[in-house]
């Protein structure tokens, strides 16, 4: 018996893999160039490129000969060349050139691993399965459209995924983040879920209400700050997230889990301009401008925010690591909800 199917019996959940039939995200579409990317994607290295007209490729990150990462070599037009030997390879992962091949020699029978990539909304989704994908990635809307302002932060943390989705599914965590977060006061109303999702649905005491042009100075003067109810929905759309603050903010996290005891995500904020309904009458270009200068204006709140859950999320993982026996406590619906979900999407993968 495998150690994932071990663990989908005993339902450790710090202990399951990821389903790999989803559509993850490996990197931000400005990473990726004609130099090839090293990333992991649940203990596979990949090496991500973009050829000579600029489309991405994802290759396994080993060179067959003498197993050496390809990202350490170069993209010579449409071809992956290893950095040790100079052997390339085409964007199916096939061999293409030797440059000491022999005349009475043959290009060696050897293909390394091709991964389905898309680039969509800002950010590179990669298809980890061995079967043909039958899902769509979760996509962004809101990333190009101009009634929304982007601000994206990058999650590191030393623990297994599951810590960082609970994290993000408990809105009663807010005591933490104090001056940090967008609202108080968290009320779990009610929970939907099935096979592929949890929606958890708080009542909140919000900080902010963008209705006026000025508004939007209580990002960064706490002082302008009221507090008003408004609905808070999150959800845990497998493998990613999505939180919505009544009108005005929505939060995706998309992830991209390394191991058993290493996560990276990338946590993307919107701050909604709908309510300023005479802006939506000004020129394209100038609404495209206002877009792209606001750009990361909610970095450094993300950031911090960042900071302290990490801190929170890692020592929970080295608690466990210490004591995988001990019990927890918990009070919040949603979380049981999400472990069940985890545990149904990791024994899809073993079936």
């Amino acid at each position: 018996m495998s150690s994932l199917s071990q663990a989908v019996q005993t339902g450790d959940v710090r202990q399951l893999g990821i389903n790999p039939h989803h559509w993850y995200v490996v990197a931000r579409s400005h990473e990726v160039t004609n130099k090839p990317l090293g990333v992991t994607l649940w203990h596979q290295a990949i090496a991500l490129y973009r050829d000579s007209i600029g489309k991405v490729h994802a290759l396994e990150d080993r060179c067959p000969h003498r197993q050496v990462k390809l990202s350490h070599g170069q993209v010579l037009g449409d071809e992956l060349e290893c950095a040790y030997h100079g052997w390339r390879f085409n964007s199916s992962g096939e061999c293409a050139t030797v440059p000491y091949l022999a005349a009475n020699q043959k290009l060696p029978n050897c293909q390394i691993r091709r991964y389905p990539v898309k680039e969509q909304d800002g950010f590179i989704w990669l298809f980890p399965s061995d079967r043909e994908p039958s899902v769509e990635p979760l996509g962004l809307p809101e990333w190009n459209h101009l009634n929304y302002i982007a601000s994206v932060a990058v999650i590191n943390c030393q623990a297994h995924y599951s810590y960082l989705i609970e994290n993000l599914m408990d809105m009663y965590h807010g005591h933490l983040h104090q001056d940090l977060q967008a609202w108080a006061e968290a009320s779990l109303q009610d929970i939907d879920e099935n096979d592929h999702r949890v929606d958890a649905h708080y009542i909140a005491q919000s900080y902010y209400k963008i209705d006026k042009i000025w508004s939007i100075s209580q990002l960064f003067f706490p002082a302008l700050r009221c507090l008003h109810p408004e609905p808070l929905d999150v959800s845990y759309i497998y493998p990613h997230w999505m939180s919505t603050l009544g009108k005005d903010f929505k939060i995706y996290c998309l992830f991209c889990p390394i191991n058993e005891t290493q996560t990276k995500a990338y946590l993307v904020h919107f701050t909604s301009l709908n309510a300023f309904w005479r802006l939506h009458k000004l020129p394209i270009w100038f609404r495209r401008f206002v877009k792209d200068s606001l750009f990361n204006a909610a970095k450094k709140l993300l950031d911090g925010l960042v900071v302290q859950d990490v801190q929170m999320i890692e020592e929970e993982q080295q608690a466990y690591l210490q004591n995988t026996q001990r019990r927890n406590y918990e009070l919040n619906r949603a979380l049981t909800s999400v472990q069940h979900l985890i545990k149904k999407q990791a024994a899809n993968n073993c079936s």
